[in-house]
């Protein structure tokens, strides 16, 4: 079998960079041919990944956190191509939702089995059509509220560097705090509000662990949306911890929702999916059925 890996050195502020070898062995000890993609950008890698799917490959292995295999999803959605994910970035969302092992010599094990022994599960992607025409697949949690902003000026920001850009994100976002207009349509049944934090969950959390959509299903056929109120900054900070256990979704300014099509508009908002920058709404967010076939 020909696998084509992809692998991001700085995953995981770039601690895990040094155990690629050991993955790499460990994906060949059946025989499997192992191809390396990188590039030096992630358009680069992520036409890379798509050729190899367009020239047959038997299967793509991202190996880093959820950008990576955001990456790699865009490539094999839709297409029967088995995925592998080898989890080795910061917060690795989606593969923990998929209970895939948190090691990624112990995950590169699990992958290498199951395309030897042709094991795989079906797991539901949700596909997203942005009004400027952006098409994008994402496995996790769209944000559309107070995240998606801390995300947005975090990218702006040049010092400091590392994650304390995103502290300094977070701190400016709460002082800037205010509602936003939204218009989301849930399986045609339209609704308007003012939010400050809307998510859109194929699985259940972003951010490392955050369960923002607790009990989300990648094999249910539905897309779980949570919309918080609009909220002051001490609330939406006593909120948070919450959201870390889940348990947010009791609070009374909390509503919950599941639907197959989202659609979801707001002025001035951009959204992020599986923590990368995907475009301004409006968007359409359908969940596909197994979409996505995972090698585990």
């Amino acid at each position: 079998m020909n696998i084509a890996l992809l692998a991001n050195p700085a995953a995981g502020k770039g601690r895990r960079a040094a155990l690629l070898p050991a993955v790499v062995e460990r994906l060949r000890a059946d025989g499997a041919v192992v191809e390396v993609l990188g590039g030096d950008s992630a358009g680069e890698v992520r036409q890379r990944a798509h050729a190899a799917v367009r020239d047959g490959c038997g299967a793509i292995v991202a190996m880093g956190g959820d950008g990576t295999v955001h990456l790699g999803l865009q490539a094999v959605a839709g297409t029967g191509v088995p995925f592998g994910i080898v989890p080795a970035g910061t917060g690795n969302d989606f593969a923990v939702r998929l209970g895939l092992p948190g090691s990624p010599v112990a995950a590169a094990g699990v992958v290498a089995d199951a395309l030897r022994d042709g094991r795989r599960r079906a797991i539901d992607l949700a596909r997203l059509e942005g009004g400027d025409g952006t098409s994008a697949w994402f496995g996790a949690v769209l944000a559309a509220g107070f995240d998606a902003f801390v995300n947005e000026r975090a990218n702006r920001i040049r010092w400091p560097r590392g994650p304390q850009r995103y502290n300094r994100a977070i701190v400016e976002e709460l002082l800037a705090l205010k509602p936003r207009r939204y218009r989301m349509t849930l399986d045609g049944t339209a609704t308007e509000f003012d939010s400050v934090l809307v998510a859109v969950g194929n699985t259940e959390s972003y951010g490392g662990g955050f369960r923002i959509v607790p009990g989300a299903d990648p094999t249910d056929g539905l897309l779980d949306v949570v919309v918080a109120e609009p909220l002051g900054r001490l609330t939406l900070m006593r909120l948070r911890p919450k959201v870390l256990k889940g348990t947010h979704v009791y609070d009374r300014r909390v509503t919950t929702h599941r639907a197959k099509v989202v659609e979801l508009a707001g002025a001035g908002v951009t959204a992020y999916a599986d923590g990368e920058r995907i475009c301004p709404l409006p968007v359409t967010i359908t969940c596909v059925p197994a979409a996505l076939t995972l090698a585990a």
